[in-house]
Formats: C-alpha cells, structure tokens, sequence
C-alpha cells in the first residue's frame, strides 16, 4: 500500500477546495440601503441590498417629468474566476462585467478596459453620508466621465 506524502495532501487539498473571493463583498456594506438623488431634472433612485449570501443586487431608476426614462440592473459578485466583480445590465441588456480593481473603507472601483463606455465604476461615501458614484472612459480617444451624488432620503 503506497501513502501520500504531506506535501502531496496538501497540493490535493489546495487542488480541490474552493477558491475564495480575492475581496470580500461584505467589506461593502456601506453601500447598502436606499439612495436619492436629482441632477440636471432627473430624479434618481438607487437600491442596494444586504451582502448576504456574499453578492448585493442593486437597481437603478430615473424619472423625469412623471416618467421613467432609464433603469438599470446592478449585481455585486463573485465572477467565474471567483474575483469581486460589479456587473451592470442598462434597460435589462446582458450583463456586462467589470472587475475589482481597487476597494479601500469607503471607496471601491471596478473596472473592464475592453467595454466601449465606460471602463471604470467608481462609488465612494463621502465624509458627509453622500453617496458618490462616477463612470470613466474613453469615448472616440477622449477621456470622459460622469458623476452623481445621492443621499438617504429621510424616513
């Protein structure tokens, strides 16, 4: 009867446990809840739920004048590869990911330099409770953005 070496059970069990998440979506709870918002005429909406389960789905909505004029579908979690990942779906489209590329206590940024507009997502909770959320690109060479501030409406 031949035996395992220890090195070998531990290649074996490396092999065959799960692979973790490189972040953990819980680190995310900040973002959690109710979010509102008007820029330029538009009232915006955007939902998050808990971290339970290790992945939130959000939803955005705006409205201008009584009517909806966009939504969007949010999901924060693990892709195939097991790293953190936001995944966006505008007016129920497929789902378009964009990888973790850095989160920090109050700020996270993903990112997809292959998506035409944008290739990067940025949210961050400013010291006021604000929620602050920010896309960047490049659009035809040209470096362009987009940002919105939302808060927690009263109850």
């Amino acid at each position: 009867m031949r035996f395992l070496s220890a090195a070998c059970l531990i290649v074996v069990f490396a092999v065959a446990a799960p692979a973790r998440p490189a972040a953990d979506v819980a680190s995310l709870s900040w973002l959690e809840g109710r979010w509102t918002g008007t820029h330029e005429g538009v009232e915006m909406e955007e939902y998050w739920t808990s971290t339970a389960g290790g992945a939130m789905v959000g939803l955005h909505k705006d409205v201008k004048g009584g009517r909806m004029i966009a939504f969007e579908y949010l999901r924060i979690a693990p892709d195939e590869t097991q790293a953190l990942a936001y995944f966006a779906s505008p007016r129920g489209l497929p789902a378009t990911a964009f990888r973790l590329k850095e989160m920090a206590e109050r700020r996270v940024v993903f990112e997809n330099k292959a998506h035409d507009f944008p290739q990067r997502i940025l949210y961050w909770l400013g010291a006021d409770g604000a929620l602050h959320a920010r896309i960047e690109g490049n659009i035809d060479g040209k470096a362009a953005g987009q940002e919105w501030t939302w808060r927690r409406p009263a109850p």
